[in-house]
Parts: C-alpha cells; sequence; structure tokens
C-alpha cells in the first residue's frame, strides 16, 4: 500500500500556494521526516517531510503548480524501503549529494540543509559533504556555501562555464524559457521577465492596500545618538559576555517606542470597520530583509522583554528569515512596526504603514554634522527619525509629540533604563 504526501494543513490566514522545488525524483529513497518538497504562500515556505521511510513513486503536482491544504502531492512506496532503493537504476545512476556524502564518509551521519544553501548547491552542482557546517546539530547555512565557494573558486569556473553556454548572438524576439524564467533576446537590449513570488506579490498588494485605505502622513525628526553610542562603547563587551548576544542599537528603539506607545495608546491602536481597537499590549514588529523580499516578524509582549532578550530575539528572526524558515506565528499580528534603512545606507525615507497597525517608525543612517548645543558649533552623530501615521485615528499633535519623546529618551537613555 503506497504512502500519500500531501500538502501540510496551512492558517486560515493562507489559501493556497506554490510547488517551488522538488529536491527529490520520483524512484529516489527518501527518509522519514527528510523534507522533499517546499511549497510557498504569501507568507512563508512551508517544508514538506516525508512521513515514513520509502522510495518516491510518483510525484504528482510539477513545479509552479497551485497548491492548497491537504492537496496529494505524491505517492511513495514504503515496501522493502532500503533494499528496493539500493536496487532501483534510478538509485545507482543518480544518487543525491546527500547519499554521496554517506558513501564518501563511510558513515550514516545525515546532511543538514538550509532551503537558501540547498538552493544554491543545487543550482552550482556541488558537493554537499565537503562542505564545512557551521549551523545547529551540523546544519549547512547559506554562508557555508558562499565561502566554500570563494575558498575553492568554484564560483569562477562555474560563471566561465555559463558564458561559454551563452549563445554569441541571439536572432531578435528569440525567448529562451528555462526554470520559470523567460529572456527575451535582442541582439544589443536583452531582457529577463522573471514571475514574481507570492511574497512578493503579497507585499505589493499590501502596500497598495495601505496607500488606499489609510490617510497617511509622516512626520520627522532628528536625534542626537551619541549619548546612546557612548553607552553602547561602554557596556558592549560586558553585556555581551553576561548575556552571549551582541549589544545594537534596535532594543534602544525597541524600549523607546514601547515607552512612547504608552503615553500615546491611538499609536498602538488599529481601526476594525467603523471601530478603532486599542490594544493594551506591545507586539513589536521588526522589518527584516529576507532573499524572498521584505518580511516583518513580531516580539511578542515586547514591553515585558530585557535589552538581552530583544537583541537576542531579533537575530533569531534575522538567521531564520535568511534561511527560509520563519512560520506564519513568526510573522503574523503586530501592533507597531520599526524598519531600519539605514542599515543599507538610507539618509531619509517615508514607510508605508504595515496593515492594519496605525503607526511605523523608520530609523535612518547615523551621520555626522555640525549641530549647535548650548551656543556652540559641535560635531554630532545625528539621526532622521520618521513616524508614517494613519491620520483617520492619529492627529498631528500626538504623532508629533510621540517621536519627540522617542528623541528624548533616546537622547538620555538612563532615564528609560531606570523607568523616570
Amino acid at each position: 500500500m503506497s504512502i500519500e504526501v500531501k500538502v501540510p494543513g496551512f492558517p486560515e490566514s493562507v489559501a493556497d500556494g506554490t510547488v517551488v522545488t522538488w529536491h527529490k525524483k520520483a524512484g529516489e529513497f527518501v527518509k522519514r521526516d527528510e523534507n522533499i518538497v517546499d511549497i510557498e504562500t504569501d507568507k512563508v515556505v512551508f517544508e514538506v517531510p516525508a512521513p515514513e521511510d520509502g522510495i518516491l513513486q510518483e510525484i504528482l503536482e510539477a513545479e509552479g503548480v497551485t497548491v492548497v491544504s491537504g492537496q496529494l502531492l505524491a505517492r511513495m512506496d514504503p515496501a522493502n524501503g532500503k533494499d528496493r532503493a539500493a536496487d532501483t537504476p534510478e538509485r545507482k545512476q543518480t544518487p543525491t549529494k546527500e547519499i554521496q556524502a554517506e558513501k564518501t564518509s563511510g558513515s550514516n551521519i545525515e546532511i543538514f540543509l538550509t532551503p537558501s544553501a540547498r538552493k544554491i548547491i543545487t543550482e552550482h552542482n556541488l558537493d554537499a559533504s565537503r562542505i564545512q557546517p557551521t549551523g545547529k546539530e551540523g546544519r549547512i547555512l547559506k554562508e557555508d556555501v558562499i565561502r566554500f565557494m570563494e575558498e575553492t573558486s568554484e564560483q569562477k569556473v562555474i560563471q566561465a562555464e555559463k558564458q561559454d553556454k551563452t549563445p554569441e548572438k541571439q536572432a531578435p524576439g528569440v525567448t529562451i524559457t528555462e526554470s520559470g524564467q523567460t529572456v527575451e533576446y535582442n541582439e544589443e537590449r536583452p531582457s529577463k521577465r522573471v514571475p514574481m513570488t507570492r511574497l512578493r506579490a503579497k507585499i505589493a498588494e499590501r502596500l497598495v492596500e495601505a496607500q488606499q485605505t489609510a490617510a497617511i502622513l509622516t512626520t520627522f525628526n532628528e536625534v542626537n545618538m551619541k549619548p546612546v553610542m557612548d553607552l553602547r562603547a561602554k557596556y558592549k563587551d560586558q553585556f555581551e559576555k553576561e548575556h552571549g548576544v551582541r549589544l545594537g542599537f534596535m532594543s534602544f528603539f525597541v524600549h523607546a517606542s514601547i515607552e512612547a506607545l504608552k503615553q500615546f495608546p491611538e499609536i498602538n491602536a488599529s481601526i476594525e470597520d467603523h471601530d478603532i481597537i486599542y490594544h493594551g499590549f506591545f507586539d513589536i514588529g521588526i522589518a527584516v530583509s529576507s532573499p524572498r523580499g521584505l518580511v516583518v516578524p513580531v516580539l511578542r509582549d515586547a514591553d515585558q522583554l530585557s535589552m538581552a532578550e530583544i537583541e537576542s530575539g531579533i537575530r533569531t528572526y534575522a538567521k531564520k528569515a535568511e534561511e527560509g524558515t520563519l512560520s506564519i506565528e513568526d510573522i503574523t499580528g503586530g501592533t507597531f512596526t520599526i524598519t531600519n534603512g539605514g542599515t543599507f545606507g538610507s539618509m531619509l525615507s517615508t514607510p508605508i504603514l504595515n496593515p492594519p497597525q496605525s503607526g511605523i517608525l523608520g530609523m535612518h543612517k547615523i551621520q555626522e554634522k555640525p549641530v549647535v548645543v548650548d551656543g556652540d558649533i559641535v560635531i554630532r552623530p545625528m539621526m532622521y527619525l520618521a513616524l508614517s501615521y494613519d491620520h483617520r485615528i492619529i492627529d498631528g499633535r500626538s504623532a508629533v509629540q510621540f517621536l519627540v519623546t522617542i528623541k528624548e529618551l533616546l537622547e538620555d537613555p538612563a532615564r528609560m533604563l531606570l523607568d523616570i
């Protein structure tokens, strides 16, 4: 009797998903809990593990197909799993990199790959057994693969091979499709048409929704970062030694935002139909860049977290975003969002609301500039702050005072840390 491999149960907020990558082919042996296919939704990527040991007998839904919760994806043959895997012609001819690694090492150690690492390994046909893992429980990360490629110069070889395979000339109008990407060649003006990912499409939808439904205004201010920078420089080594995590700027901004939100609760509120919902908790979303696009994981009850717990939570989310392992629970909800364009060099921007939230704080690059302090012109590390808010429930006065409160707390962090 065959084993059915089905689409995992999606949360209510996720209607369907797209089959992105099959990591096994029909006829190959699969171990229990080994990831065999990735399904992308408009929020996260789900990994579908094998329910039992066996041979992947039949793939029913190809890459690029839209599937729904509980839909049948493939069938597996559990009978005589390992013996049949050894006798299967396809298994002998095209063993996977993971099995090759086991044979080479002469052990039964299984190689675990993050989705982003697996993608690069597959694209460049690398031997996973030669890559030194640095992730938890021996998991190979994207950074491990990149470092391996740089050290062995395989990247240059692969690029050279690709250039050799690229036709020197293509007739105008000729279209080449490979792995879902369409390249339209013109002798002098090549272009590439790539399908928008579900996450990118969802981001576009939500941004347009925010601009069409909310009355978005932005107010600006600038903050002298020297007090925070001095405090951080004085205690960062001791902080990292004590808590095992680096002391960054974000934990200061999270704490300052929470104190300001307590004074101006309407900025921590949201609109539902004709009602205003004032949230009595502080779930702070932190915008994080990932290979798939911008995601906003949420620090739950951030007002109850220490500086170390905030920094650790953000670091964990950033790593999960890079690996593509964020869950629905990680990115759902949130009452207020902080985004830091300064990490990419942005001097000033107007962030867009993250619906249904009513406020978002934008951080920017720290830049030394001349300012007047007690009648003297001095050089100080300054940062522009931007608060975008929904004018339907937040008045300009509250928005300006909210941003001023954050500025005052950051310029005298002792008040914030001492709760005075």
